[in-house]
């Protein structure tokens, strides 16, 4: 009777995490998309503001749902702010929003358009293989077609059906080498990420210290850049601006954090680093549909590739595979 009830409890539990798991990767999936939303506000904003200034602005405006949120959790980080934690959120906050910004914006005006974005694909296998090192995650059941087909799915979307013309001179300049480091820094955020979850730190506590750590290194970034501020209009013009950064903030900013951190704390972050991936897929439908970017047969093929990945990874019978090791 006791074997009995304990094969209905394990049952029970492995029903449990199969479904954490099927949704986490799904909470990751629509928190990267939220991220693809970015442009429709951005576009505006960089008519008045620099980039340095639009991003520090939005975390002066995160801060306001930030600092209460801290200050309400503050007491579950006793006895656990370790060198480790430290290190972790000053990776994700530094390291993954900031540096990695500045690094590939740098890359990008500098350097081979196509070369940047071909190694901006190495970041799920920097990711996968800081999560086997650092969290010892074995990797599931069929992931390499996983990462194969998703890795197809984004050179698709980068430069369709046709081969980016490169040569040796385009890989090996210094703009190559920062796109590297951004990708390593982005892939490394997501097994940061997972790492601070896994010490019981609530995804909201996270979400808040990502965004006030954050704050001084901007605000040095800023200073040094010495970007004058120019913001003219008229009441109309300043109005919707501001209405433009508090949704910037608050929806691509905020909420996609959110579900990006509660997807990734029952979601392996191998598996989070591909869910990731419907981030640019979905910038590539926005470009089309709001900016009128022709989608050419090579990126839809891309986009569905991406998505059927995602699909795939979500059955219930990887997620089983996945949750039992």
């Amino acid at each position: 009777m006791e074997n009995v009830f304990d094969l209905r409890t394990k049952t029970m539990k492995l029903k449990s995490t199969m479904s954490r798991e099927i949704h986490g990767i799904w909470y990751v999936a629509l928190g990267a998309t939220l991220w693809g939303l970015d442009p429709l506000f951005r576009i505006l904003l960089l008519k008045s503001f620099t980039s340095a200034q639009i991003v520090f602005i939005e975390h002066l405006l995160l801060a306001c749902y930030a600092l209460p949120v801290f200050l309400m959790y503050r007491r579950t980080l006793l006895g656990k702010l370790t060198l480790g934690v430290i290190g972790a959120l000053l990776f994700i906050s530094w390291g993954g929003s900031a540096v990695a910004t500045m690094l590939f914006t740098s890359a990008f005006a500098h350097g081979n358009a196509n070369a940047v974005l071909l190694l901006q694909k190495l970041q799920p296998l920097f990711a996968i293989i800081l999560a086997r090192a650092l969290l010892k995650e074995a990797l599931p059941s069929r992931f390499f077609t996983y990462i194969v087909l998703a890795l197809m799915g984004t050179y698709l979307l980068t430069f369709g059906f046709s081969a980016p013309s490169l040569g040796l001179h385009d890989l090996a300049t210094q703009s190559c080498l920062f796109s590297i480091l951004a990708a390593l820094l982005w892939g490394g955020s997501t097994v940061m990420g997972k790492y601070l979850l896994q010490k019981d730190l609530s995804f909201h506590l996270v979400t808040s210290l990502r965004f006030l750590f954050a704050i001084p290194l901007l605000a040095v970034v800023l200073f040094a850049g010495g970007d004058t501020w120019q913001v003219q209009g008229s009441g109309a013009a300043l109005t919707l601006m501001a209405v433009n950064l508090l949704f910037q903030a608050f929806f691509p900013g905020l909420l996609s954090m959110l579900l990006y951190y509660k997807g990734l704390s029952s979601t392996k972050a191998v598996y989070a680093t591909l869910a990731e991936l419907s981030f640019p897929a979905v910038g590539v439908l926005i470009n089309w549909l709001a900016f009128d970017q022709a989608l050419t047969l090579g990126q839809l093929a891309g986009f569905l590739l991406i998505w059927s990945t995602l699909l795939l990874m979500s059955r219930p019978g990887q997620a089983k595979t996945a949750a039992a090791q």
